[in-house]
């Protein structure tokens, strides 16, 4: 992979970022990307409150130091679950397949993957992928992703004009 990895964490929680529950779903962000050797530039964990979360990516995408943020949380049903519309505005355009290829992976395993409201896009040249609050959800959902990663960042850097499988 000629782009290095560099890697952005947010975790959107009410209860981990008050302390009330362990973050176990951003530590397995690292740990799954583990084979691409990332960077991780920064982490963070915040409750799930809509102009938090957009004003922490775009935070993140104009420092210009990440080039993959993976949010984790907020992607739901639930009345607290903002994550996928708070991260819409920041992004420029919307990687859809990605989003699709996870939910896809998930419901393979679970009818409850049709529940995730994630989206995956791009932010200037940072890609943004959002993922459910649990551990077994991101994990699910980073190894479906995994092979393609490497090339989708080389697209966004463009540093690729031949598809992988052209060889």
């Amino acid at each position: 992979m000629a782009t290095r990895l560099k890697l952005g964490i947010l975790t959107v929680s009410d209860r981990a970022s008050q302390g009330a529950m362990e973050d176990t779903a951003g530590p397995a962000i690292a740990d799954v990307l583990g084979p691409l050797a990332p960077e991780i530039v920064t982490k963070a964990i915040i409750p799930d409150e809509p102009e938090r979360i957009t004003a922490t990516l775009r935070n993140w995408v104009d420092a210009g130091e990440i080039n993959v943020i993976v949010t984790t949380g907020g992607t739901g049903l639930g009345p607290r679950d903002h994550t996928p519309e708070a991260t819409r505005p920041v992004i420029e355009r919307e990687a859809p397949g990605l989003a699709e290829l996870m939910r896809l992976h998930g419901l393979e395993r679970t009818r409850l993957a049709a529940l995730s409201r994630g989206l995956v896009g791009v932010a200037r040249r940072t890609l943004i992928i959002n993922l459910p609050g649990s551990e077994k959800a991101v994990r699910e959902n980073l190894e479906a992703i995994l092979p393609v990663l490497p090339h989708a960042l080389e697209m966004i850097h463009g540093e690729t004009a031949q598809h992988p499988d052209d060889g």
